[in-house]
């Protein structure tokens, strides 16, 4: 199955992959540039920029034609202006465990609580200072859920709700875990492994679920993307032409295209790899859940 190329993009760290089903467009943020993209096969490529780098973001259901986002010092609802700048409005604050700190990945839950995870921007520190938050509407802050991380990601709910898996991507852990769900209170618990990926090719980034409880995340480093079935047993492995996969995400029409973010860091050699950082379409004969929306 060949990867088609979206976009050449040239995201410094393509991330987090939205459809928005109402406008039938893909939206992602690149972390470094600090910028929202969106993509619509009839428009083209638009994009607007932030002052903090962003790194993960959700619609908003409570205010509409706005993102919840997880950003350097907190969460904040941004709102893309004709000029090409993002406004944006403080949502919550967070105390984060360490200096030079940022979000990283996150999503919605079923109920439309948003969730998102912390890190140290020096990741080659290895420190474990990564902590995961909820956030749901109305709320005055963000409530700290889980810690000792350090690099969260691979943030997913199974079709039902009732299953939350996340990763920690560092080279030293590379493992992914599930958790049961309570979709009333929003608490996880039951923590177990679902998946380590030590030794499997690429280590896990960012994630997507399909309708057959099916749990697709980019092995970064390795040009894949993994598919698991809900046992935890590696079903298939998609290529793309990059060697950093970040993130996936179902969207088009009918949520049968797999989109996939990419990452093209300073220095790297690009003779093999030319796309690094673009965005590119999968169709991997399987249909993704409907992403909810923040505050839905």
């Amino acid at each position: 199955m060949q990867a088609e190329l979206v976009l050449d993009a040239r995201n410094g760290t393509g991330e987090s992959p939205v459809w928005h089903a109402a406008e039938q467009a893909l939206y992602w943020v690149d972390i470094p540039a600090r910028t929202l993209n969106r993509w619509h096969a009839g428009e083209g490529h638009a994009q607007w920029k932030a002052d903090e780098m962003i790194a993960c973001i959700a619609p908003r259901a409570d205010a509409p034609g706005e993102w919840i986002a997880g950003m350097e010092s907190g969460l904040f609802s941004l709102k893309p202006q004709a000029d090409g700048t993002l406004a944006c409005a403080p949502l919550a604050s967070v105390d984060h465990a360490a200096p030079a700190m940022r979000f990283n990945d996150g999503r919605c839950d079923r109920q439309g609580r948003f969730w998102a995870g912390t890190m140290l921007l020096d990741m080659a520190a290895g420190a474990r200072v990564g902590r995961l938050y909820s956030y749901a509407s109305g709320s005055a802050k963000a409530d700290q859920r889980l810690d000792d991380f350090i690099v969260p990601n691979g943030l997913a709910f199974s079709p039902d709700g009732r299953t939350m898996y996340l990763s920690d991507s560092h080279p030293t852990v590379q493992a992914v875990w599930a958790f049961d769900y309570d979709t009333a209170t929003g608490t996880p618990g039951n923590r177990r492994l679902f998946v380590d990926m030590k030794p499997l090719p690429g280590r896990p980034d960012g994630a997507a679920m399909d309708t057959d409880g099916c749990y697709w995340i980019c092995g970064n480093d390795a040009g894949l993307v993994h598919r698991f079935t809900p046992d935890g047993r590696l079903d298939r492995s998609l290529e793309v032409p990059v060697k950093k996969p970040a993130m996936c995400a179902f969207g088009g029409a009918g949520l049968d295209t797999l989109f996939v973010t990419s990452i093209r860091p300073g220095g790297i050699d690009l003779s093999d790899q030319p796309l690094a950082g673009g965005v590119f379409a999968l169709r991997p004969g399987a249909q993704g859940v409907p992403e909810p929306a923040f505050g839905s």
